[in-house]
C-alpha cells in the first residue's frame, strides 16, 4: 500500500473516533502519549526539559501540542500550524423530549455552525459529547464522555407527494424541520429526563447525577476511500479534522529538536471562535509564554519570538465543483490532489500577505508538494477561518493554506488522498526547517 493510502486510512480512522470535538481531543492526547509527548496542565507550574515534547488542553476541546526546543524562541521564533476540532452539526438542547401525537418522541435542537442542512436528512445518527456530573466539589464537577454509538436517531424527509417544491428550491427550517425522531412512544411511555437517562446508562451512573451536558448529532457511516482508484477520501467532518491530523502526525514524525515546533488545535471556529478555547482567546498566547518564561526569557524576548515566528493557519480550501463549475474564481482553479491551496482574500477574511504567501510556496518547492491558489469570487461572500482572529492576539506572521475538497459543511465531505499527504509533507517540512 502506498504512504498516500496509509495516511489517508489513518485520517479515516482518526475522524471515525473522534465523534465530538471533545472526542477529537480525547484520541490526539492517546497519540501524543503513545509518541513520548507528557500531558501538563494550565493549572500547574511548568517545568519544561529542553528536547522533551509536551501537550496541553483547555476545556477538552481544544489542544496545544509541542517540543520545547533547545535553543531559545529569541533565537528561532516559535513554529506553528493551527487547525480546528468542530464541525457543522446540531447540538441537542436542555429538556429536549417532544412528544407528537402521542406516538413519537422527538428530540429539540439546534444547529451548530453552517451546516447543509439537507444533508443530515434519512441517515442513522447517533449522539456523542461531553456530561458534567457532581462531584465533592461544586466548582469542579467531574467530566465524563458520552458516545451512545448505535444508530437510534434519523431526520425523516417529507415525501416529494407532499413536498412538489423539494428539488426547485425548498427552505428547511431549523426548528421544525430537521428534528432528529428517536422513538415510537405510547400511554405509559416516561418522557421526562429521557435523554439524560440513556446517557447515564451508557456512563453506567444514576442519571440523578447529571448536572447538565454537551451532546450533539453525528452520521454513525464511517469514512471510506472513493472512486475507480481510491483517490478520494470520503467522510464527515473533513474540515478540519483532516488538518488536526495532518499537523499532529507531522509534529510528532518531525526531528527538529532546537526550534520549537507547535501543534495547535482550537475549538469554536465554526461558531466565530469567540471562546475560551477558541483562535479569538489569549489561549496560545499564554502558551507560548509560559514556554519563553521555562527558558529563562523576559518579557522583551518574548516580543522578539513573536517577531521571529511562523504561523501555517490550516482549513480546508474549496475545490473547483464539476457540477457548479462557475462558483469558483476564473483564474485560480484549486483541483483535488493537485496540491494544498493557499487562500488569499483582499477583505482579510484570510491572513495570508505576499510575503506569507512566498514563505509557504517556498515549503512546498522544498517539500516537493505543489501549491495552489484558493481566491473567491468578487461577487460572492466567502468564509473566513482561524488565521485573521489569531492574528488579532498573536502578531505573528501567517499564511492560511488548505487540503481542496468539496461539499464543505455537509454531513459527508470530499477530498483527495494525496492532498492530504502533500499537506502532511509540507508541514513536516516546515517543522524540520
Amino acid at each position: 500500500m502506498s504512504k498516500e493510502k496509509e495516511l489517508a486510512l489513518d485520517l479515516i480512522e482518526f475522524i471515525d473516533k473522534s465523534k465530538s470535538a471533545f472526542h477529537a481531543v480525547k484520541v490526539t492526547k492517546k497519540y501524543l502519549l503513545s509518541n513520548g509527548f507528557t500531558e501538563i496542565n494550565l493549572k500547574d507550574n511548568w517545568n519544561l526539559e529542553r528536547g522533551k515534547k509536551y501537550f496541553t488542553t483547555k476545556n477538552n476541546s481544544a489542544l496545544v501540542a509541542f517540543n520545547f526546543g533547545n535553543k531559545d524562541v529569541s533565537d528561532t521564533g516559535f513554529k506553528l500550524v493551527a487547525a480546528h476540532t468542530d464541525s457543522p452539526c446540531f447540538r441537542i438542547k436542555p429538556n429536549p423530549e417532544i412528544t407528537m401525537y402521542n406516538s413519537y418522541l422527538k428530540l429539540n435542537t439546534e444547529v451548530y455552525g453552517g451546516a447543509i442542512l439537507n444533508t443530515w436528512f434519512d441517515r442513522p445518527l447517533s449522539i456523542a459529547g461531553r456530561v458534567s456530573v457532581k462531584s465533592n466539589n461544586p466548582l469542579e464537577p467531574k467530566e465524563m464522555l458520552v458516545d451512545l454509538e448505535k444508530p437510534i436517531l434519523i431526520i425523516p424527509n417529507l415525501a416529494i407527494h407532499m413536498n412538489r417544491e423539494i428539488n426547485s428550491g425548498f427552505e428547511y427550517n431549523a426548528q421544525v424541520h430537521t428534528l432528529p425522531l428517536l422513538s415510537m412512544i405510547n400511554d405509559e411511555f416516561e418522557k421526562e429526563n429521557y435523554l439524560i437517562k440513556l446517557l447515564a446508562d451508557n456512563l453506567d451512573i444514576d442519571y440523578k447525577d447529571i448536572l447538565d451536558f454537551e451532546v450533539y448529532l453525528y452520521a454513525t457511516e464511517n469514512g471510506s476511500l472513493v472512486g475507480l482508484n481510491e483517490e478520494f477520501i470520503s467522510s464527515g467532518k473533513l474540515d478540519d479534522l483532516a488538518m488536526v491530523h495532518a499537523s499532529m502526525t507531522a509534529l510528532v514524525n518531525s526531528h527538529n529538536s532546537d526550534s520549537t515546533n507547535i501543534a495547535i488545535a482550537f475549538d469554536n471556529e465554526e461558531v466565530g471562535s469567540s471562546t475560551k478555547q477558541g483562535a479569538g482567546s489569549p489561549f496560545v498566547k499564554s502558551v507560548l509564554n509560559r514556554i519563553a518564561l521555562a527558558q529563562d526569557l523576559n518579557e522583551e524576548d518574548f516580543l522578539i519570538a513573536l517577531e521571529k515566528s511562523f504561523l501555517i493557519s490550516a482549513d480546508m480550501a474549496h475545490a473547483k465543483h464539476p457540477n457548479f463549475g462557475d462558483k469558483n474564481d476564473i483564474t485560480n482553479i484549486p483541483i483535488i490532489n493537485k496540491g494544498p491551496a493557499i487562500k488569499i482574500a483582499s477583505n482579510q477574511a484570510y491572513t495570508t500577505d505576499s510575503t506569507s504567501s512566498a514563505i509557504y510556496k517556498g515549503i512546498c518547492e522544498s517539500a516537493k508538494v505543489p501549491v495552489q491558489f484558493f481566491v473567491n469570487r468578487s461577487d460572492l461572500r466567502g468564509g473566513s477561518t482561524i488565521g485573521p482572529i489569531s492574528s488579532s492576539q498573536l502578531p505573528i506572521r501567517s499564511v492560511d493554506i488548505g487540503g481542496p475538497m468539496l461539499a464543505m459543511h455537509s454531513i459527508c465531505e470530499l477530498c483527495g488522498v494525496d492532498d492530504h499527504y502533500y499537506t502532511y509533507k509540507s508541514f513536516l517540512e516546515f517543522y524540520n526547517l
